[in-house]
């Protein structure tokens, strides 16, 4: 699957740019895990020695996303099974916390709303030209925005950590059927419908995101 990546900021320097280019192409599939590949690849695209590059990889091995090889490149880290799991079953808890804390705070619930639909509005357009990684991301933040609205600033802080890898596992599942896009739409207007409601319907939240998420991850 080849993406279309934002040009990286030529001001900036060069193992700055390398780190951009090569984590974005990472999260959006455009290389996938298990895929090999050599810093002279990054610094050809970009224009640059391979000094910068492999400064780029360095970082990009401490974040979990790759495993550099010597002599030959890097490898990019696959989202197991396992890992995914373990991610999905975070956000259930994070997610439903949020909804909760909305239900006891319904003054909170206007400003969430607005927040969400104008999320969901611009995932709405990504649905429509089948652009599966802008679509990704936008679905990452429409989650954190549930969490964001919460109000809980360490529950925020923690689901943050899992935005690279909710992504990746966004691109692997709904690349192969673009045609599911709508659907997910679909199932986040019914979300915004509970929170909407929250302060007497917040239980209901729970077993709703495990359905959507089930819908996308665990099909």
């Amino acid at each position: 699957m080849h993406v279309s990546v934002a040009p990286v900021n030529a001001l900036k320097p060069a193992a700055d740019r390398a780190y951009e280019l090569t984590k974005e192409l990472v999260l959006t599939g455009e290389l996938p895990g298990g895929h090999l590949f050599s810093e002279g690849e990054i610094a050809e695209r970009l224009g640059v020695s391979r000094t910068p590059v492999r400064e780029a990889f360095l970082r990009l091995q401490v974040e979990g996303l790759l495993n550099l090889i010597p002599k030959r490149g890097a490898i990019v880290v696959p989202v197991t099974p396992g890992e995914a799991e373990d991610v999905l079953e975070a956000r259930e808890a994070v997610e439903s916390a949020a909804v909760q804390r909305l239900g006891r705070r319904p003054e909170l619930i206007p400003d969430a709303l607005e927040q969400l639909r104008a999320v969901l509005d611009t995932q709405r357009r990504h649905a429509e030209a089948g652009d599966v990684p802008a679509f990704a991301e936008a679905d990452e933040l429409f989650h954190r925005t549930i969490v964001a609205a919460g109000g809980n600033a360490l529950l925020l802080s923690f689901y943050t950590t899992l935005a690279d890898r909710q992504r990746r596992m966004n691109v692997h599942a709904l690349a192969p059927i673009p045609a599911r896009l709508p659907r997910v739409v679909g199932e986040h207007e019914q979300l915004l419908t509970i929170i909407a409601e929250a302060e007497t319907k917040a239980d209901t939240f729970a077993p709703a995101l495990r359905a959507h998420l089930d819908s996308v991850h665990r099909r």
